[in-house]
């Protein structure tokens, strides 16, 4: 049975496209596949679950020896099992950049591209004579993704193709984008049975910056003051997140959906002096308002500087 899985704490991308491939292998090329996770969905892709009738996947902790993996969503080693060596890797589907360090066996399919969703390579791979046989919940998996990955568009990542399958997936489906984007987003936005320390890991990538690890977190919402109203709690909570961790500082990126703009918690001057140098801002308290910014892939990592 092949595993499909995704990243490290699952996002909406993390937790759809294992379905959406484990159904393909599965029911078209007729290879037994199985969606797994590497850790407990967040809300949004929980609420996804429900909305489509989807079964959550088995959470794993690690890969065994001889298992056949399917990576999506992430090519990046620090994201993947930490047995992922002895495994046999046979495929990789991704949007972000390639980040090395996976060997494999033999040569495998790998097929990244420079789209803002994993769920969007998937459509265009399985073609649409397939995808016609698709039930309607990996369709709705699907466009859940997509509009999640795009923030509704709203996205510096979104490129007319995502938007254009989007589009055409929700008239499938029968659904108004708008109305079904606002609810996903109060479910992205309902974080109250979370603790601080669950909060600055539930969408957090590792990442290297003058000589330290860094743990690069983002809480997308369109609720920011209830996140607003926990900073100090957060900032709180940081070291013990960085040390527990294995990393040096935890950067938090509090994505305002709606206003299109970004509030950096800010605990210390080494954070002040990553905000001053990567986003020309002016630092005089706690946290920092950075306009216009959406997305950790092309906005944040890339402009990091200390």
């Amino acid at each position: 049975m092949i595993k499909v899985f995704g990243h490290k704490a699952p996002d909406t991308d993390s937790t759809g496209s294992p379905i959406i491939w484990a159904w393909y292998l599965s029911e078209v090329r007729k290879e037994p596949a199985i969606a797994v996770l590497q850790g407990e969905p967040n809300t949004e892709a929980a609420w996804m679950l429900t909305k489509w009738d989807l079964a959550k996947p088995q959470i794993i902790d690690d890969v065994a020896a001889g298992d056949k993996c399917v990576i999506v969503d992430t090519n990046n080693p620090a994201e993947l099992p930490a047995s992922l060596a002895e495994a046999e890797v046979i495929e990789i589907i991704d949007h972000h950049l390639l980040a090395g360090g996976i060997k494999t066996r033999l040569p495998i399919n790998i097929t990244i591209r420079p789209l803002a969703c994993t769920a969007t390579i998937m459509h265009d791979l399985i073609g649409p004579e397939d995808l016609a046989r698709a039930p309607r919940g990996i369709k709705g998996a699907m466009l859940t993704c997509i509009l999640s990955d795009t923030l509704e568009f709203r996205s510096p990542t979104t490129t007319p193709h995502d938007r254009f399958v989007a589009e055409t997936l929700a008239r499938d489906l029968g659904v108004s984008i708008p109305a079904y984007a606002a609810e996903m987003f109060a479910a992205k936005s309902d974080v109250s049975a979370f603790d601080d320390a669950a909060l600055l890991r539930m969408d957090s990538k590792e990442y290297e910056l003058g000589g330290k690890q860094l743990r690069v977190s983002v809480l997308e919402t369109t609720a920011p003051q209830v996140l607003l109203d926990r900073k100090a709690a957060l900032i709180a909570a940081m070291p013990q997140v960085a040390a527990a961790d294995s990393a040096d500082e935890v950067l938090l990126f509090i994505i305002d959906i709606l206003n299109e703009e970004a509030t950096l918690l800010v605990p210390n001057d080494f954070v002040k002096t990553v905000a001053e140098k990567s986003f020309n801002a002016t630092v005089t308290g706690d946290s920092v308002v950075l306009p216009g910014i959406m997305s950790r892939k092309k906005q944040i990592i890339p402009a990091l500087a200390v």
